[in-house]
């Protein structure tokens, strides 16, 4: 009896392990990718690693939290410089993360009923998610032209909006033609996840409501908003790290040098290490990128514990 206690119990232990044995693989190849490089970016921005040092950066001196205070403080131009950037990156990503939640939304609302041809065009608005980011940025690049560009030719050619065609890669247009090509990118993900989320809503709900006498609006506030609340806090989230994140997208539109109005954070920093060659100081202003999106993060799911704990 004993003995066959003792394999009843073996054979649960590699039950249960078996899963973690699978999954060991994977995230040994996280940790290798994602926690080594943190870990040796965070030893660099403690480092005055500059181009002097590129062949054996471990020979740099160390310089301990001078590559910080350069970085805050706000009264000289690296500071200031860091600083405007980080507004640009704000302002940037409320704009791009609230738009693409909205049109997802509103699409997601739309296609909620069937009819004719729904899914042809829920393919179509899946094509901006489906695209590779680099064919899709460089195309809006091209699009962005002052004289040869599509976007002007619509404006000025066709439709006759503007007296003189923009620069829209250059000045206070490039964080405009910034925000459109974020949003275009990142809505269809927004309306993939809002559309599954929908199809967890009974329509017994909305039948209700409407023999109730409640209106298309009444219902998607009282009825689809709250019953989406689970999903867009993930939802928001997902995409706030996302976009205050990206790079590919501005780094392809400007180049290496973005113009100031669309100076996001992650360019800033492209910029302070392999520009000017002061990976000392790039590393220190990653760290702050993600000591502050480790803080937003933690916020943000400590509110929305709490606001889902609350009495109703």
């Amino acid at each position: 009896m004993i003995r066959g206690r003792i394999d009843r119990l073996r054979g649960r232990a590699r039950t249960t392990a078996l899963p973690y044995l699978l999954l060991l693989p994977a995230l040994l190849l996280e940790l290798a990718v994602h926690l080594v490089p943190m870990v040796v970016g965070t030893v660099m921005s403690f480092k005055g690693l500059t181009q002097f040092f590129i062949r054996d950066w471990t020979a740099a001196p160390w310089t301990g939290l001078a590559n910080f205070r350069t970085a805050v403080d706000f009264s000289a131009p690296v500071g200031r410089a860091l600083l405007h950037s980080f507004w640009v990156t704000c302002a940037f990503t409320v704009l791009a993360v609230g738009l693409a939640w909205l049109i997802g939304t509103a699409a997601a609302v739309l296609m909620q009923d069937s009819f004719r041809g729904r899914g042809l065009l829920r393919a179509v608005f899946l094509l901006p998610y489906a695209l590779p980011v680099y064919a899709a940025v460089i195309t809006w690049s091209f699009m962005f032209q002052r004289d040869t560009g599509l976007i002007n030719h619509v404006l000025h050619d066709q439709l006759h909006l503007v007296d003189d065609k923009p620069f829209w890669l250059l000045g206070d247009n490039s964080f405009t033609a910034l925000v459109t090509v974020s949003v275009w990118r990142s809505w269809p993900f927004a309306f993939l996840t809002l559309t599954a989320g929908l199809q967890n809503i009974p329509r017994e709900l909305y039948e209700a409501a409407a023999l109730d006498g409640a209106g298309v609006w009444q219902q998607i506030r009282r009825i689809t908003l709250p019953s989406l609340r689970p999903v867009n806090q993930v939802l928001v989230l997902v995409l706030f790290l996302w976009t205050f994140n990206d790079f590919n997208t501005p780094y392809l539109l400007f180049g290496r040098s973005a113009p100031a109005a669309a100076d996001l954070v992650s360019v800033h920093i492209y910029q302070s290490s392999f520009v000017t060659w002061n990976f000392g100081a790039g590393s220190a202003m990653s760290v702050l990128l993600l000591l502050f999106l480790l803080l937003v993060t933690a916020g943000y799911l400590l509110l929305t514990s709490r606001r889902k704990d609350a009495p109703a």
